[in-house]
């Protein structure tokens, strides 16, 4: 479940890099935050975090949107994980929230998605009970609004289930101001950028919404 966190001031670097438009946000608290959006069509590619442990080490990164690359250490890792286990990673567009689960061979009347309104998450099952998973939307939970069983679309197709909800009217016109401001900018001349994730005013997407993720 996603709780709001004071995280307290923090400061912005971008850079541009191989035609996206690389941002990385530092708290007080200790969290990093990297943002990559594609420069031309100005979706973001890949949102993700990592916090201060206890021993004031850093977590591993968290992919909040973008596949998260496997690795495997052979010096530190006993066992390799399976290439064959679902995979579940988000991936959004201008209209929708998009998630992919990839390695789902079964037959696409196996597949039911739908929204647990108690928990206000949306589910995914099969009836051959080889899959389950809850799935959360924090842009949503941030603002109360709930999820409604009419924004819910789904395919599968190559052994992978893509999951769409559609985003409101007001969500999308945030993004896109926010998308606007960041590639707008200067990219790494413009320096660093202060803002305050404690000012209720504050209308910076990328940071407000971080005060949203998951705390450890």
């Amino acid at each position: 479940m996603y709780k709001p966190k004071n995280r307290g001031k923090c400061s912005k670097t971008s850079i541009d890099s191989q035609g996206r438009r690389k941002v990385h946000s530092s708290f007080e608290d200790g969290t990093e935050v990297v943002e990559e959006y594609d420069i031309k069509t100005g979706e973001c590619m890949i949102r993700k975090y990592r916090e201060k442990t206890t021993l004031k080490g850093q977590s591993e990164w968290i992919y909040l949107i973008g596949e998260p690359p496997r690795n495997f250490n052979p010096d530190s890792d006993f066992i390799a994980e399976s290439t064959n286990n679902p995979v579940l990673f988000r991936t959004d567009h201008m209209e929708h929230f998009c998630w992919r689960i990839r390695n789902l061979p079964y037959p696409k009347d196996v597949y039911n998605v739908g929204i647990d309104k108690d928990t206000q998450q949306l589910v995914v099952r099969t009836s051959n009970k080889k899959y389950y998973k809850k799935i959360s939307v924090p842009e949503l939970t941030e603002r109360k609004v709930p999820l409604e069983e009419s924004n819910v679309l789904w395919k599968h197709e190559n052994n992978t289930l893509v999951i769409l909800y559609k985003k409101s009217k007001e969500i999308m016109q945030y993004e896109h101001a926010e998308r606007q401001r960041i590639l707008q900018a200067r990219g790494k001349d413009e320096g660093d950028v202060g803002c305050d994730s404690n000012d209720p005013g504050f209308e910076n997407t990328s940071v407000k919404i971080w005060m949203f993720f998951p705390s450890t």
